[in-house]
C-alpha cells in the first residue's frame, strides 16, 4: 500500500547523518536484526523492515559506519497493531560496497529468506 506522500525529505535527512558509531559495533547491531528477521540480504542490498521509523534512522548509522549507502526508505505497509491502532510499516534498502562483507556469510548462516512481516 502506497501512501500519497512523498518521503523524499526523510531519505535526504538519513544521507545527513553522520557514523557515531564504530563499524564493530554497526555489525553487531545488524547480527541481531539478521537474527530477529528484521533484515534479511537479497542480491546485493540488505533489506530492512521495522515498524520503528527510529529503527530506520538506527539502521541508517549502522549501514554507513560500515562503509554503504541508503538507497531507499519508504512506508509499503500499514499494520494492526491491537483493535484500534495501525502502524506503517516501513522498508529501507542500502547496498554495503564489499561482495565478500561478513554480514553476509553471517547471514548465509542465521538469516532467513523473508522478513518477519512477510505475509505467508
Amino acid at each position: 500500500m502506497k501512501s500519497q506522500l512523498s518521503y523524499d525529505a526523510s531519505l535526504k535527512s538519513l544521507e545527513r547523518v553522520e557514523a557515531k558509531m564504530l563499524p564493530p559495533e554497526a555489525q553487531k547491531k545488524m547480527q541481531c536484526w539478521l537474527r530477529s528477521r528484521h533484515l534479511i540480504c537479497s542480491g546485493n542490498f540488505f533489506i530492512f523492515e521495522t515498524v520503528d521509523y527510529s529503527a530506520v534512522e538506527r539502521f541508517s548509522e549502522c549501514v554507513m559506519a560500515l562503509g554503504g549507502t541508503i538507497i531507499s526508505v519508504e512506508p509499503i505497509d500499514k499494520l494492526w497493531m491491537g483493535d484500534h491502532r495501525q502502524v506503517f510499516l516501513y522498508r529501507a534498502r542500502a547496498s554495503l560496497h564489499t561482495p565478500c562483507h561478513n554480514l553476509r556469510q553471517y547471514w548465509i548462516k542465521y538469516g532467513s529468506f523473508r522478513t518477519r512481516f512477510d505475509v505467508q
